[in-house]
């Protein structure tokens, strides 16, 4: 996979477009570090790389939550605490002008 810096991108656009079908995909690079993912399409996978990019967005998602629920010890609390926390959030919404 090739890493493009934003410089990069920025001065020389027209080679990084020529060159993105034939490399498919190209990580962008700010300060070294990944900021953004360039994948080619066309007319005929356009909505189905969409489709599955929202997908593979979702399920990273579940996985960071799952996660933040772990180092917070979320993931341990009783059925009874759960409800608890829904009644309160409920209430605190109720609380809160529209």
């Amino acid at each position: 996979m090739k890493f493009v810096s934003v410089r990069d991108l920025r001065g020389n656009s027209a080679r990084v477009w020529r060159e993105l079908p034939v490399e498919r995909e190209m990580i962008i690079t700010h300060n070294g570090r990944p900021v953004a993912l360039l994948a080619a399409v066309d007319e005929r996978n356009l909505e189905q790389a969409l489709a599955t990019w929202r997908k593979v967005r979702a399920s990273q998602a579940i996985v960071d939550i799952q996660r933040e629920s772990a180092r917070s010890g979320a993931d341990k609390l009783s059925k009874a605490e759960i409800e608890a926390e829904i009644a309160n959030a409920r209430r605190a919404r109720r609380k809160t002008p529209r």
